[in-house]
């Protein structure tokens, strides 16, 4: 993560875009157009944090839900003082920095590089240094990421976009064994689907690794007045009790026989009687 008192690579965009606001500003509104001297940012108080939100970044609107949402994921996450948060899209780090004072270590991953620099800078303003931000695509980290801490007590947060997420970032989190307890926020459960079923499907060729199961799930209303929520499923690593934790396919109930009983057995379950020595 950066230090606080770094620069940032924009700095020279900054600098620009300051000089565009300032002649703007110096030469006066201009006749039929509506000028707007404002915050390149906007600010939202969450959970006792303050976030720092770029136009492009991603944030969840509604507040107040958002806050149910992120408070039902920290008592389902099963996190102590040794866990590892691994918060997949992770936008401006809100789910991550709610959880971080929480944990051992939080490392969030964001493909937009504007919320990548918000959650940086939300972190220092919180004074949060337990948590590191990575710009990316998900499909193209996690990999990596999760394999340099398989010595660690991992607990996984998706929070995908509505299509939910790539196979290799499924397969990925399969692959992780010391991955037990997975958290997944869709505001499209039949989008994500396809993860659900790749999560908890048997072994195979192409997924590797014990499955998980579904534990329990709930829908937050982050969209009142419409016919959308979201959706927050509790995955947790399957153990079976001979160690291997792959789940064993269960018998089939046995068909009944075919052939007809015998007259001693008939006469039995009609009269009671004992059959004569």
């Amino acid at each position: 993560m950066k230090g606080c008192g770094q620069e940032s690579n924009s700095a020279p965009e900054e600098e620009k875009e300051e000089e565009r606001v300032g002649e703007a500003a110096e030469s006066g509104p201009q006749p039929g157009l509506y000028n707007y001297i404002r915050d390149r940012y906007i600010h939202e108080d969450l959970l006792g944090l303050t976030f720092q939100i770029s136009p492009h970044a991603f944030f969840q609107v509604n507040s107040p839900a958002a806050e149910e949402l992120y408070t039902v994921i920290q008592d389902w996450a099963h996190l102590d003082t040794e866990s590892t948060v691994l918060d997949v899209c992770c936008g401006t780090g809100t789910i991550g920095l709610a959880l971080a004072r929480k944990v051992k270590r939080v490392v969030g991953i964001e493909l937009c590089q504007a919320a990548v620099e918000d959650a940086r800078v939300n972190a220092c303003n919180n004074e949060l240094s337990n948590v590191e931000f990575h710009c990316g695509r998900a499909e193209d980290l996690v990999p990596a990421l999760v394999s340099r801490m398989v010595s660690q007590k991992l607990v996984a947060i998706l929070d995908p976009p509505r299509a939910g997420l790539h196979s290799k970032v499924i397969l990925a989190v399969r692959k992780a064994e010391n991955l037990k307890w997975l958290l997944y926020v869709s505001c499209n459960p039949w989008a994500a689907m396809g993860n659900f079923v790749d999560l908890c499907r048997t072994p195979s060729n192409r997924v590797k690794g014990t499955p998980f199961r579904p534990v329990k799930a709930v829908a937050v209303d982050l969209f009142p007045q419409t016919p959308h929520c979201e959706m927050l499923i509790l995955f947790e690593r399957v153990e079976n009790p001979n160690g291997t934790g792959i789940l064993e396919p269960q018998n089939p109930p046995a068909e009944p026989s075919s052939e007809p009983p015998d007259d001693t057995q008939t006469q039995q379950a009609t009269t009671g009687a004992s059959p004569s020595s």
